[in-house]
Parts: C-alpha cells; sequence; structure tokens
C-alpha cells in the first residue's frame, strides 16, 4: 500500500466519526496529463479546521481520489476574532509539494480556502515538473472557483523595446 493509499484508510477510518452532510461545496477543476500522470484540482471555501477534515473525507469516499498516489492538500483560514492566520499543508508523500501550494495562496492572498491537488502516478518520472503541474493545477481552481483573478494583459512598457532601423 503506498502512501497516499496508507493515509486515505486512516482518514476513511476517521471520516465515519465526521458529519459529512455539513462539508462545504468542493469545485472539482479539469485534469493535467503529462507521461502518464494525472493530476486534478479540488477547492472548498472553509472556516474552521474541522471543514477541513470534512473536505478531505469527502473527497476520500470517491474511490479513485482514495487510491490516488497522493493528495496533496493547503488550506488558510483568516480567523477575524484573533486576528490571525490559520494555515497548514500535507504533502501527503510527494516531498514538499503542500508547501508550494501553500506558498502559492500566500501569495496570491487567498483566505479561507482549501485545496487539494490528486495526482496519480503514471510510472514515469516527471522530476521538477511535477511541481509546476501541481501549482498550476491549484492555481486554475482557484481562479476557477473565483478565489483569485486570472492573470491580465502586461503591463505597457514591460517586455522587449521595439527597434528603429535608421
Amino acid at each position: 500500500m503506498g502512501g497516499g493509499a496508507r493515509r486515505a484508510a486512516h482518514v476513511m477510518k476517521n471520516a465515519a466519526k465526521l458529519p459529512l452532510e455539513k462539508c462545504p461545496r468542493i469545485i472539482h477543476g479539469e485534469t493535467l496529463t503529462d507521461r502518464k500522470s494525472v493530476f486534478q484540482p479540488h477547492c472548498a471555501t472553509v472556516e474552521t479546521a474541522e471543514q477541513v477534515k470534512l473536505v478531505q473525507a469527502q473527497l476520500l469516499t470517491n474511490r479513485k481520489i482514495a487510491q490516488a498516489t497522493h493528495n496533496i492538500m493547503a488550506y488558510r483560514i483568516f480567523d477575524e476574532a484573533k486576528n490571525a492566520w490559520l494555515q497548514d499543508c500535507d504533502d501527503d508523500g510527494e516531498t514538499a509539494a503542500g508547501s508550494r501550494v501553500l506558498h502559492l495562496m500566500q501569495i496570491l492572498e487567498v483566505r479561507n480556502v482549501v485545496v487539494v491537488v490528486t495526482r496519480w502516478y503514471g510510472g514515469v518520472h516527471l522530476g521538477a515538473d511535477r511541481f509546476k503541474h501541481i501549482n498550476s493545477c491549484a492555481r486554475a481552481v482557484l481562479v476557477q472557483f473565483g478565489a483569485v483573478q486570472e492573470k491580465g494583459p502586461t503591463k505597457p512598457g514591460k517586455g522587449k523595446k521595439p527597434s528603429h532601423s535608421k
């Protein structure tokens, strides 16, 4: 049993105790495939760490997601009462992947959102490309979800200046 499957079994064991009917609505993003590895992002609004657990448990009720190689997760919640951030991440065996997604969420100033990127390993090592794909999926689902704006056109004056020939 791989790391992702072990974690899924652990979460599912505890999921029976969670009221899944109170789970926030989850958005499922488009899949991305590279060299037989498949990535799919998921996103939901959360206001408590308990809701983060509900989202994870709800996702893992899907057998395909539960059997994925990795379910990389990051969340950021702003506690208005304490004027403080509650944030965390989980790599699920994909070293440093969760912290990279969390860093992306910090840069984009996302609040009250959990992102899970599911990866099904295709048998071919992707090297650093896997991190590009994980972040790309996370960003895409955040845009789809409305938690962040898409990149607009570049500002005038950026890039190469036109050459003037005599």
